[in-house]
């Protein structure tokens, strides 16, 4: 079939050059030509429909593939608009089946960004057992088996939760400095007299101080 499509899309290729000289004049004349014999020769199949071979089904696919719904049921063909489009999702079906196959037997391996999230949680959790990560990876919508878990965890030489040391609040609040935020509000006195609240937030890590507004009245409104 390979052979047979290749062979249709070069000389059609070469047909498509022939057709540059042509003025419109005379495509049109062709066209209308074409459309005449089609005629034709549908009134003398009547409701039967000519064989198509694999390759011939594929190549119309490809050809009028950029076409939309509404231009394809405009054109005069042997077969009808749906029948084209249902030859587009078989291609698409049999591409991504292609795409799908597993190329190795065995098990796939782990993508590495998963084993990257095990061994950070493992990291910054050091009470949270192979179960526990297993459980947090599910939440997060990542499918992994939990003894694969378990075989990450020891081809990367982390002890088990048990024999790791339990996790003090500065251990704690160090290995979450990333995503941690400490906010207040700074009172302060203008030159006028007036009282004013500046709401600050300080970044953990970075230790990074944002002023994100000032109000005379820090109410719960106001705040959210």
């Amino acid at each position: 079939m390979l052979v047979r499509f290749a062979y249709l899309s070069v000389t059609h290729a070469f047909a498509a050059l022939r057709l540059l000289p042509l003025t419109d004049r005379e495509k049109d004349i062709e066209i209308l030509a074409l459309r005449h014999q089609l005629a034709v020769l549908q009134r003398q199949l009547g409701d039967r429909r000519p064989p198509l071979r694999p390759e011939d089904r594929a190549f119309l696919a490809a050809l009028l593939a950029p076409l939309a719904r509404t231009t394809l049921r405009r054109l005069r063909l042997l077969v009808s608009a749906d029948t084209v489009l249902r030859w587009h999702r078989d291609q698409a079906k049999r591409r991504h089946a292609q795409a799908s196959r597993r190329r190795k037997p065995g098990r796939p391996r782990t993508v590495v960004s998963v084993r990257h999230l095990v061994l950070r949680l493992a990291a910054e959790n050091s009470s949270w057992g192979y179960r526990r990560i297993h459980g947090e990876l599910a939440l997060l919508g990542v499918t992994v088996a939990a003894s694969t878990v378990w075989e990450i965890l020891k081809a990367a030489g982390v002890d088990q939760a048990p024999h790791r040391v339990t996790v003090t609040w500065a251990e704690f609040l160090r290995s979450q400095a990333e995503v941690f935020l400490a906010m207040d509000f700074i009172e302060t006195v203008t030159l006028t007299g007036a009282r004013q609240y500046i709401l600050a937030a300080v970044h953990h890590a970075g230790r990074r101080v944002r002023i994100l507004g000032t109000t005379a009245h820090p109410a719960h409104a106001w705040v959210t």
